[in-house]
């Protein structure tokens, strides 16, 4: 989509993923910004920054959609396929900074993989 435009929509997003390294859900997203912002608009630049390569998402438990802050990625590229953890106690999501090496399947080009790890997170874990 290109460059994005600083309405008070993109802004009040950015400004929850600025207070997080966490990956927040759009229900959450909603549940946070419902009260100024109808739902229909949060989607809409959620996946406006997806397309600019701001954010990224992946699917979790019970096929909720989850955002997270992009590192290096475009508004023609993806570059950060990372796998993602879920704790299994307190429901906290975030990427892990882990290589993942991706197979070659002949005759097909893996372009987009998404890997949920669950677990006890550190805090749970303790």
């Amino acid at each position: 989509m290109g460059i994005i435009r600083k309405t008070q929509s993109v802004a009040a997003l950015l400004k929850e993923f600025e207070n997080s390294s966490e990956a927040i859900s759009a229900v959450e997203l909603i549940q946070r910004l419902g009260v100024r912002f109808n739902k229909t608009t949060i989607y809409r630049v959620l996946t406006r920054l997806e397309d600019d390569g701001v954010l990224h998402s992946f699917l979790g438990v019970n096929g909720v959609k989850w955002y997270a802050k992009c590192n290096g990625c475009s508004s023609t590229e993806h570059k950060d396929l990372h796998p993602h953890f879920q704790c299994t106690d307190c429901g906290k999501v975030d990427c892990l900074s882990v290589d993942v090496l991706m197979p070659k399947i002949p005759n097909r080009e893996v372009m987009i993989s998404q890997i949920l790890i669950q677990g006890k997170c550190e805090t749970c874990f303790a």
